[in-house]
C-alpha cells in the first residue's frame, strides 16, 4: 500500500512541475549517478552519488503517517537507472527516485518513523538514519565524516531565551529562542506534561529555572528548564483537557497549549483542526516548494500567485496539515480561497483587490441584465409586508430598516386580493427573493396562554361589652316582687319603666370584618326591688365572626408567535370631566379584568413571554365617583411548554386589638369586665397570578 501510495506521490509531483521543464538554465544541470543503501554500525546510510559536488545539502521533510522522508535536488537530473528500488534493509522498506523538470525528489519508505542525518562527502551525500527508538529530527551536518562522531565532537548550541506568553483563545505560549536554527527537538507528551528535549544543546546559569505561570489562566502551570549532559530538557506541566501544537519559525521555537473548548454547533468537537497529522522539517525553503509538498501530502490542487515569493524555515511535528498551512500563510501575511478541491494562496493585499474588481464586474453586468417579471402566491405571509422587506423599509413590529434585497433597477407590487408579488429584477435577483419566501412564508406556531389569579380573604373579628343601668317609679304589673328577669333585652327601658343607662359600652362589630347582618347576642340581667319602686339593668353582650373567601379569575387566550394578544373582562364607570370653558362631559374609567401578552417560542421549545396582567374592581363611592381598586403585574419571563410558573404575588396583613373602659373601675380584677368593652381583628388577604403557555400542535404535522 505504501508503495502504490508512493507512487502517486511521485506521479502528482511530477505533473505539478512540468511547466518548469521550459524554464531550465542553459547551463550543465548537475545528476544523481546512483542510489545505494547499505548498514554501517547498526545505522542505515543511503549513499547518493552526484556528478558534481554539492555547495548545500538537500532539503528534506518527513511524514509521520506513513512513515517516509524525502529529499528535493534542485538543478538536479536523474541519471542513476532505476527510479524505484525495493530493499527490505533493516527500518528502510524502498527507495523512489523521481525527476520533474529541473528537479529530482528522492524519496525513502520507512517502516517506522526515524530521525535523519545528512553528511556532504565530495560528490556524495550520505543520509544516516537513526535506530527508530530515537524520533528526534536530525539537522543537516556542516561537515564530513561520521554523523555520530562529528555530534559528540561538536560544539553544544546554547539556548538564548525561555520565555511564556498568553496565546489566543486561552492559550499558553512557550517560546524558546534558539541560537542554532538547526539543532535537533524531541517533544512527547508523558501523562499531563510535555517534555521538551533539545540536543546537542547547552543551558546558561539563568536559564535554569521554574517559571510559575498559573495566574495567566491558562492549562500550563508550569514551566521547568534543565540541563542533562549534552541536551536541555524543558517539562511544561498541564492540567485539564488540552492539545498542543510545535512548530519553529527560523529561530524561534514555539509550543503552545490550548484548552479543549466544546462548541455544541459544531459538527466535529476539538481544537477546530481535523486534517491528517504530519511533520516537516525545513531550512529556508522556498514558499512555493513548501505548498508543493503540502499539496503532495494532502491531494489537493494549489494555484500559487506570481507574488507567493520569499523562503521560511521551519519545523512542525505531528501537526494537523490544515493548521500547518494556516501556520505557513499567516507567517507570510498570505491569504486563501478553496473552490471545490482547488486552493488558491495569494497575499491578502491581492485577494481583496481581486475580490473587489470581480464585485465591481459583477454590479456592472447586472446593470446590463435585461429585467424578468415573476409571480409569487403567497400562503401565510402577507405580502405587503414581504414587499417592504424586499425594499429595506421597516416593517410592522420593526423599528428600522433592513438591507433592500432588489438591485436598483428592481421593483416589486404587492396584490392584497390574491395575496401575490410581483417582482421585477434581473434573474439572480430574483432567485435570492424565491430562496427568501421559501424561508418567510411557512405557517407560525400558535400559543395558547392561560392565566390564573387566585384572591384569598381571610378574616377573623371578635368584641364584648356590657350596658349597666337602672332608675325608679317602676311600674310592677308585669314584674315578680323581689325577682329576677333573665334573657331579656334592654334599650334602656325594662317592663315598661323608663331606666337610664350608667354604663353604656355594648359590643359592636370591628370595622372590615362582616358578621353577615346578624343580631349582636346578648345576655341581660334585671333585679327589681317592689317597695323602693327602683330597678337594676345588666346586660352582657359578645359576639365572634370568622370569614374566609377566595376568588378565581381565569383569563385565556390564542396568539401567534411573537403577535400581541388582548382579553379583558370588567365595567367603564362614567365620571364628570370639566373642560376649560366650564362645561362638563362624561367619560369612563375601566375596572377590568385583563390579560395583555406576547409569546416567543425559543429554538429550545421554550416560550418567553411579555406579560401585562391587570385585575381591578370596583371600590368605595366617593363624592367624586366610584374608586377603583387596581392589582396590577408587569413583567417578561421564561417558561417551559405546558409549564406553570407563578409570575407574583400580593400579601396584606390588618390586624387590630381595641378596648374601651371606665377610668379605674375597667382596671379592676375580674370587676372590670362590667367596666370595659374589648374588640379585635385580623383581616388577611392575598394575591397569585399562575401563568401556563402551551404550543398548540401543529394540525399539518399532525397529519
Amino acid at each position: 500500500m505504501s508503495v502504490r501510495f508512493n507512487w502517486i506521490v511521485l506521479a502528482a509531483f511530477a505533473l505539478n512541475s512540468l511547466f518548469h521543464t521550459a524554464l531550465v538554465h542553459a547551463q550543465a544541470l548537475n545528476s544523481i549517478q546512483s542510489v545505494q543503501a547499505s548498514v554501517q554500525r547498526g545505522l542505515e546510510v543511503v549513499r547518493v552519488e552526484m556528478a558534481q559536488p554539492l555547495s548545500v545539502a538537500p532539503a528534506g521533510w518527513s511524514v509521520q503517517t506513513p512513515p517516509r522522508i524525502a529529499f528535493d535536488f534542485p538543478a538536479t537530473a536523474n541519471a542513476g537507472g532505476p527510479s524505484f528500488q525495493d530493499l527490505n534493509l533493516g527500518n528502510v522498506r524502498s527507495l523512489a527516485v523521481a525527476q520533474a523538470g529541473d528537479r529530482t525528489r528522492l524519496v525513502l519508505n520507512l517502516k517506522t518513523p526515524a530521525a535523519y542525518q545528512t553528511v556532504l562527502q565530495h560528490n556524495a551525500v550520505l543520509i544516516y538514519l537513526q535506530p527508530p527508538t530515537d524520533t528526534t529530527l536530525g539537522a543537516t551536518a556542516p561537515q564530513a565524516g561520521s554523523p555520530m562522531a562529528l555530534a559528540s565532537a561538536a560544539q553544544l548550541s546554547p539556548l538564548m531565551d525561555v520565555d511564556f506568553r498568553l496565546g489566543a483563545q486561552g492559550a499558553g505560549r512557550v517560546e524558546v529562542k534558539l541560537s542554532n536554527p538547526q539543532v535537533g527537538v524531541e517533544v512527547r507528551q508523558r501523562g499531563q506534561s510535555l517534555v521538551v528535549e533539545f540536543q546537542k544543546s547547552s543551558l546558561p546559569t539563568n536559564l535554569r529555572r521554574r517559571l510559575d505561570v498559573t495566574d495567566f489562566n491558562t492549562p500550563v502551570q508550569s514551566v521547568s528548564t534543565s540541563a542533562e549532559g549534552d541536551r536541555v530538557r524543558m517539562v511544561v506541566e498541564a492540567k485539564g483537557a488540552w492539545d498542543h501544537t510545535v512548530f519553529q519559525t527560523d529561530g524561534v521555537l514555539v509550543v503552545e497549549v490550548k484548552p479543549q473548548r466544546s462548541d455544541p454547533t459544531k459538527l466535529t468537537q476539538g481544537p477546530g483542526y481535523t486534517g491528517e497529522k504530519l511533520s516537516l522539517n525545513f531550512q529556508n525553503i522556498e514558499i512555493r516548494s513548501l505548498l508543493q509538498v503540502i499539496a503532495d501530502f494532502t491531494k489537493f490542487n494549489i494555484v500559487t500567485s506570481d507574488a507567493v515569493t520569499g523562503s521560511v524555515t521551519l519545523r512542525l511535528q505531528d501537526v494537523p496539515w490544515d493548521q500547518a498551512l494556516d501556520i505557513i500563510l499567516q507567517a507570510k501575511s498570505l491569504g486563501m480561497r478553496k473552490s471545490g478541491n482547488v486552493l488558491w494562496v495569494a497575499p491578502n493585499e491581492e485577494i481583496v483587490a481581486k475580490e473587489k474588481l470581480e464585485r465591481e464586474a459583477y454590479l456592472t453586468l447586472e446593470g446590463l441584465e435585461p429585467l424578468r417579471t415573476q409571480s409569487f402566491q403567497l400562503n401565510y405571509a402577507k405580502a405587503s409586508e414581504v414587499s417592504r422587506q424586499l425594499m429595506g423599509q421597516p416593517t410592522q413590529g420593526s423599528g428600522a430598516a433592513s438591507g433592500k434585497l432588489l438591485s436598483s433597477r428592481g421593483s416589486v407590487i404587492a396584490e392584497p386580493r390574491t395575496n401575490q408579488l410581483f417582482v421585477t429584477d434581473v434573474v439572480a435577483r430574483l432567485e435570492q427573493v424565491r430562496e427568501l419566501i421559501q424561508k418567510v412564508d411557512v405557517s407560525v406556531k400558535q400559543v395558547m396562554i392561560e392565566a390564573r389569579i387566585v384572591e384569598a380573604d381571610d378574616s377573623f373579628g371578635k368584641a364584648i361589652g356590657v350596658r349597666l343601668g337602672g332608675g325608679g317609679n317602676a311600674t310592677t304589673a308585669s314584674t315578680t316582687p323581689g325577682g329576677v328577669n333573665l334573657g331579656a333585652t334592654y334599650s334602656g327601658t325594662s317592663a315598661g319603666v323608663t331606666a337610664g343607662n350608667f354604663i353604656n359600652m355594648p359590643a359592636t362589630a370591628p370595622t372590615g370584618v362582616s358578621f353577615m347582618n346578624a343580631a349582636v347576642p346578648a345576655f341581660a340581667l334585671s333585679i327589681f326591688s317592689e317597695g323602693a319602686a327602683q330597678f337594676l339593668n345588666l346586660e352582657l353582650s359578645a359576639l365572634e365572626a370568622d370569614n374566609k373567601g377566595k376568588v378565581i379569575s381565569s383569563p385565556r387566550v390564542i396568539t401567534a408567535d411573537k403577535v400581541k394578544a388582548l382579553i379583558e373582562q370588567g365595567t367603564e364607570l362614567p365620571y364628570q370631566v370639566a373642560t376649560s370653558s366650564g362645561a362638563t362631559s362624561i367619560a369612563f374609567r375601566k375596572a377590568n379584568l385583563k390579560l395583555e401578552v406576547t409569546p416567543q417560542i425559543t429554538p429550545e421549545g421554550s416560550i418567553i413571554l411579555e406579560l401585562d396582567v391587570n385585575k381591578d374592581t370596583v371600590g368605595q363611592s366617593t363624592t367624586a365617583g366610584f374608586a377603583i381598586d387596581t392589582k396590577h403585574i408587569q413583567t417578561q419571563v421564561l417558561v417551559e411548554n405546558g409549564g406553570t410558573v407563578v409570575i407574583g404575588g400580593i400579601f396584606t396583613m390588618d390586624e387590630v386589638n381595641q378596648e374601651t373602659k371606665v377610668p379605674m373601675l375597667g382596671d379592676l380584677p375580674v370587676l372590670g369586665w362590667l367596666f370595659k368593652t374589648k374588640s379585635k381583628k385580623s383581616i388577611k388577604k392575598e394575591m397569585l397570578v399562575f401563568i401556563t403557555p402551551k404550543t398548540l400542535a401543529d394540525r399539518m404535522a399532525s397529519r
